[in-house]
Formats: structure tokens, sequence, C-alpha cells
């Protein structure tokens, strides 16, 4: 207030001075005769401009220490371990370089910069995709770095960094296709199947073009990619810097066509709430500033970055190692027989087939067993197990800490996303909020699944309708008693099927989680079968058999079996 009083006589002075300079002749022998009252005025507020400028000297003072600081210090974390989780599978932000068996790309150097600056140790631990977010939402990683796009639905569990740089979304596909020159192409061709993997933006703007049963989600790209090259797709919605590590070798079959369908930008996650947040948005400001992120991304990006996918995942030949011989030993396998597409009869042949009996009649090939399949109701499958009444149980069984108090479980074979089946027509629910914040709707599932125990997370047991069977869950739903199936994404496919006009999935994954076979608790076949899987992933039968049964060539539904 004291500096708007005194501001009109500060401006006088300044004006009568420019005046005298200017001015002659009569003007300035007037301004003279003026100038006694002027300088008795001035003399009068002199006391008030000190007084002002006094008070004024500790606000001026700080505010050119904040924006020297704000130039040349950032924060000091004193040394303070963050914990990073990375995938070591997404080029060129993370990687196993090949030639050094060593963590390396974009994540890691700057990540390293970023803690040099403000006095940090990054700690790198690997995490699967699938479900990083949600870890670093539940608290379980400090931060994660992994090519993330900023999204307004991720920013609702998590904080994000500031973007440091945007990605465009690109189509591949094979060399010598000429059908396919943009989306729309695809769009206009109800033929034609659009690959992708689950979990990703590329998976949501891929749904913006298409309906889910023209596309086809792969557990990770690889998977998606294979099939391309395969026929078995006609093309996969991929970040571009991510289609440029997948051509690598592979030029002469694929290639990268359209404009771009949707540029986003990329960040690191933290919990919501994190700390972290503006030292590290600090840091990266001053990563642009002193140009260190201008090189690193010429590094990483430019044309001579030439790590490819072939280089991370060669295909190797089996080393003929030698795996368990069981003698020819009898194992008796529970299977439900009911379960799309891991278990259940042909309807053509009437005969028991499936991925479940695929896999294990090759276990056996490779262990010298016998395999005895014996149809077992899920309900008491799990406890049947424990209890010894079956050797082992397959049935895309969720691996769990509780189960695992009751059974050994093998090695994880496969992740599974589960996410909302709805109504068609249903314009009321695109996410699992939708649900609870609407107490009229009902969700339904089938009891003793991970599925129910995930609807309880999010809903009172009164506002769940728990099934016997999944089919039923699903009639329930075409039906209209029920609003919503929480379901594995898999068996969501299955139940689509010939019900793409009255059914679809919805939302993004709630819980992903991996699959494995059981045994009863110190059973001795879980060495043997876990490095019989071993061998499956390294030769790649696995790979070829998820393709088969989780592939678009797979189109059996549950309306088949009835």
């Amino acid at each position: 207030m004291t500096f708007r009083k005194i501001f009109p006589f500060v401006t006088a002075l300044m004006l009568l001075g420019l005046l005298l300079t200017a001015c002659s002749g009569e003007a300035q022998q007037a301004l003279q005769e003026a100038a006694p009252t002027i300088e008795a005025a001035a003399q009068e507020v002199a006391p008030t401009i000190q007084a002002a400028a006094e008070e004024l000297a500790p606000t001026v003072e700080a505010a050119v220490q904040e924006a020297q600081s704000s130039e040349g210090e950032l924060p000091d974390l004193g040394g303070r371990e963050i914990t990073i989780a990375v995938e070591n599978a997404y080029l060129p932000f993370n990687y196993i370089d090949p030639e050094t068996g060593e963590p390396a790309g974009w994540d890691y150097d700057v990540w390293n910069e970023i803690c040099s600056l403000i006095n940090c140790t990054p700690v790198y631990i690997e995490s699967g995709w699938e479900g990083m977010i949600q870890a670093v939402a539940d608290g379980q990683f400090d931060a994660a770095a992994d090519g993330i796009t900023i999204t307004e639905d991720r920013a609702e569990i998590v904080d994000f960094s500031e973007g440091y740089i945007n990605i465009d979304q690109r189509l591949l596909v094979r060399k010598d296709d000429d059908r396919i020159n943009s989306i729309e192409d695809i769009v206009n061709d109800d033929s034609l199947v659009l690959g992708t993997q689950v979990g990703t933006t590329n998976y949501e703007t891929a749904t913006t073009f298409l309906p889910e049963s023209r596309i086809q989600a792969f557990e990770q790209f690889p998977f998606a990619v294979q099939a391309l090259i395969a026929g078995d797709i006609d093309a996969v919605i991929i970040d571009e810097v991510a289609g440029q590590g997948y051509l690598g070798e592979n030029a002469d079959q694929l290639k990268l066509v359209g404009d771009s369908m949707s540029s986003d930008q990329l960040g690191f996650i933290y919990p919501l709430g994190s700390d972290l947040v503006e030292p590290v948005n600090a840091a990266l400001n001053e990563l642009k500033a002193n140009g260190f992120l201008q090189g690193i991304n010429a590094q990483y990006f430019g044309p001579d970055f030439d790590v490819t996918y072939e280089d991370l995942f060669p295909e190797e030949e089996s080393e003929g190692a030698e795996l368990p011989d069981l003698e020819g030993r009898e194992v008796t396998i529970a299977v439900e027989n009911a379960y799309l597409p891991f278990n259940y009869i042909d309807p053509d042949t009437g005969e028991p087939a499936g991925w479940d009996y695929v896999v294990w009649d090759e276990v056996c090939s490779l262990l010298n067993c016998t395999p005895v399949y014996i149809e077992s109701g899920w309900e008491g499958m799990i406890q049947a197990v424990a209890d010894g009444q079956f050797d082992a149980a397959a049935d895309g069984i969720t691996i769990t800490e509780d189960r695992a108090e009751i059974v050994d479980f093998s090695e994880g074979y496969i992740n599974i996303d589960q996410r909302l089946l709805v109504r068609a027509d249903e314009d009321r629910i695109n996410s699992i909020e939708d649900i609870v914040n609407d107490d009229s709707l009902v969700l339904g599932t089938q009891v003793g699944t991970t599925n129910y125990e995930t609807a309880t997370t999010f809903l009172p047991e009164s506002r769940i309708q728990a099934f016997e069977q999944f089919p039923f869950a699903v009639q329930a739903l075409i039906a209209g008693d029920i609003d919503a199936v929480i379901i594995d994404e898999v068996a969501g496919q299955g139940y689509l099927g010939e019900n793409a006009d009255q059914l679809k999935l919805v939302g993004d994954s709630m819980s992903s989680d991996q699959l494995g076979f059981i045994y009863p608790l110190g059973s001795d076949l879980v060495e043997p079968v876990n490095a019989a899987l071993n061998e499956l992933k390294a030769n790649g039968f696995l790979e070829e058999v998820n393709l088969e049964f989780f592939g678009p060539g797979f189109t059996i539904s549950y309306e088949d079996l009835e």
C-alpha cells in the first residue's frame, strides 16, 4: 500500500527531470519557477519513500534469493534409495544388453543422471508390464520407468512426472501387404484383424476404431508380431519406437505404414501423493536446459541405435540338456473340461481338447510320464489336490498366496487380465468405478475364483452375485438379471464368440495374474514339470501353443460347447 501511495510522486519527479531537459524558453522558465514547490513536495514524501524502501527490502531480497536458488540449486534427497520398476524388455527404454548381459537403456541413463542431480540412489527392480502400474499405485515401488503413456485414467491411481517425450502410434504390417496403408483400410474391411498388447494405450486406441471382436490382444508385443509374420493377424498397432525395434532384421518381412493415429506424452509414474514428483520434475527440467535429454534422445531414438528385439530374444536351439526321467509314471491330472481355451470337449469330435491337454502331453513326452486326465468340478478341485486325490490340476489356476498355503504351484506359464463383460448395448458401464458409484448395479462372477476375490475389493458382497459356473453368470447377464460379469479376459473372449452382438468387454484390466499348475504340498513333480516348462519356453513350443489357443485362429465359443 505504501509503495502505491508514493508512486505518483516519484513519477512526477522523473517527469520533471525529463521536461527540464527537453524544454527551453518560456516553458523552461515556468518549470524553474515551479521547482521550489515540487522540491518541497519531494522533501515532504522523502521519509515515506525511505520507509517504503526499507519495508520492501526483505521481500525483494527473498525474491532474488529464490530466483537464484531456482536457477542453481536442486533438491537434495540425502542419498535416499528410490525403487524403480522396469520391464527390461522394452526397446529402447530398458533392456538387457545382449553383449554385456547388463541392464541398459534410456530409462537407466536418465534416472542415473536424475539421481546424480538430486542425490538419490536408484534401485532398479524388474517387473512385468501387466501389473506394473497397479503395483506402483499400491506402493510396491517408488516409481516406474517403462515408456508409460500419460492418460487421465491412469492419473486417477498414480502421479505422473512431466512428459519427457512424445510417441506416435503407427501400424506395423507385412512387407508384401498392399491392402493396408492406413487405419481406415482396416476399418473398412471386416475381414482384417488388428493385433496389439493387453493393457496398453495401443489397445485403447484400437478400440476407438474397431469393435473388440476385430482386435486380438496378446500378452506381449512379441507374440503379436509373430502372429503378424505368421499371417494370423493383419496388422499391429504399436508405438513407433517399438515398431522400429521390431523391424530390425525383419525389414524384409515388416513395414510401418500410415500416419500417426495418436501422439502421446510419456512420463514416469509414482504412487499418488509421492514427494518425488517435484524433485524429479526439477531434475528433468535441468536435463532439458543443459542439453542432456537432447543428447540422450539422439543416442537412443536416432539411426545409430541398432539393438533389436531379435538381439534380445534370439531363437535358441535346444541344447539337449537332460531332463528328469519319470520312467513312465502315471500322473493323474484334474481338469474341468469346461474352461475355454484351457480344457473342453471338442464339439466336432466329442474328445477332450485344449491348451492344458496339449501342454501336459508335451510335458510328459519330455519327462517320460503318462498323463491321466480326470474330470473334476472347479468348486472342489484345489482342495481335492491338497488332499492328494490327484497328482496335479490344470484349469487356468491363478497363483495366489492363500492357495499356496495348501498346494504347491508350478512356475507361472501365462499372465491373464481380469476384465468386465457387459451387454453390447450397455452405456452405463465403462469401468469398475461406474459400477462402484451406482448402487443399483449388480456384478456377477463365479464362486471360489480370483475374479470373486477381485470383485470383493470393489463392492460389498450384497452387490455381488456368485454363480456355480461362469456360463450361468453370462446367461444371467444376457437376460438382464445382472449388469456385468468380472471374468478372465481369455474366458471373456470365449463367451463373446457368436454373442458378439450381445456382449462386449469394457474397461482396463483390474488385475493381472499368473496362472500355474497345482500339486499336493511337497510333491516331487514340481521341479521336473518346471524343468519341462522351461524347456518348452526355450524351444518355442509354448509360444506356438499360446498363439494357437489365444490367437484369432481359435474360434470355439461356449455356445459351441452347449
